[in-house]
């Protein structure tokens, strides 16, 4: 785990990235400080002393969610500190009276009525992810293959489901034995490449690494659909033979243009993203030259 000091409104936050979890945790009396305004650490820790009190006696789960690891003090020492994660933040962020805490919980309150509208009719979700994407400044090009990504993936999502894959963590795992048959790399060795953390790998890739993850995906839910595996190791091994394909594909592509297709860009770069159609193009020119000889052979 990596200590780190994030500023907010000129007071400091401790925080912590833990890379297994890819997740970071929040010291509480730091953000406790921030949100009620305290003059000192000495007074943060008071109010979240009491507050402590008062959510286990409302019975409260947010104290059950609260970890305590060591984390560096004024003094340059380490101590054990209460920390939340972002979602327990949040919680956090709700049960403390503050003018601070506002935009956070108006936040919260859009981010659940979208969520609820989504639902209703989910084409909205993704008029609102193509929304998102141009806001965000990517290309229009590599848009239309980010969602089409989505897509896709709801499509394996579902047939693993309908074989019996029901645990987030089985999800992880199949998804890291197809995308290390296609890419050579787990997804944490993918999202280091690229010099992510909780950040989305797929919202980093090139728009060749999308089409190439995508061929993975939807020959593996075909693959599926043919077998019709029954156990989790079944489900595993049709993974790999669906990353397999794409990974076919690319050592093609590398081939044909002498450049790798697992690429370090990632979206502080958005433009740089957008490279599938020149790498085509160079595939396509290739492909007429040699039909060209070819012809000239006859």
């Amino acid at each position: 785990m990596k200590n780190k000091i994030k500023v907010f409104e000129r007071k400091q936050v401790r925080t912590l990235w833990n890379p297994d979890e890819e997740e970071w945790y929040f010291s509480v009396v730091d953000v406790v400080a921030v949100l009620t305004d305290s003059k000192d650490y000495l007074t943060g820790r008071k109010y979240w002393n009491k507050l402590k009190q008062r959510l286990k006696a409302e019975g409260s789960e947010l104290v059950t969610f609260c970890h305590q690891l060591k984390m560096q003090a004024s003094d340059g020492k380490y101590y054990k500190t209460d920390v939340l994660d972002t979602k327990g933040v949040l919680r956090l962020i709700q049960s403390i009276p503050s003018p601070k805490a506002e935009p956070f919980k108006l936040w919260l309150a859009q981010v659940g009525s979208e969520r609820l509208d989504e639902i209703a009719d989910p084409e909205k979700a993704f008029e609102r992810g193509v929304e998102y994407y141009r806001q965000k400044g990517y290309p229009e090009e590599w848009i239309t293959q980010r969602m089409m990504s989505i897509k896709v993936r709801k499509g394996l999502t579902d047939e693993w489901q309908a074989r019996g894959v029901t645990k987030e963590k089985e999800y992880a795992i199949l998804t890291d034995e197809m995308t290390k048959a296609w890419s050579g790399l787990l997804v944490r060795e993918y999202k280091e490449h690229k010099g992510l953390k909780k950040e989305s790998l797929r919202d980093n890739m090139t728009d060749l690494e999308l089409i190439l993850n995508m061929l993975a995906e939807a020959t593996t839910t075909r693959l599926s659909q043919i077998a019709q595996p029954t156990t989790f190791m079944d489900n595993r091994d049709i993974a790999r033979e669906g990353g397999s394909v794409a990974k076919n594909a690319r050592l093609d592509i590398e081939s044909r243009t002498g450049q790798p297709v697992i690429s370090s860009q990632n979206a502080t770069d958005k433009p740089a993203l957008e490279v599938a159609q020149s790498e085509i193009k160079q595939i396509a020119s290739a492909d007429t030259s040699e039909d060209e000889t070819d012809n000239d052979d006859e």
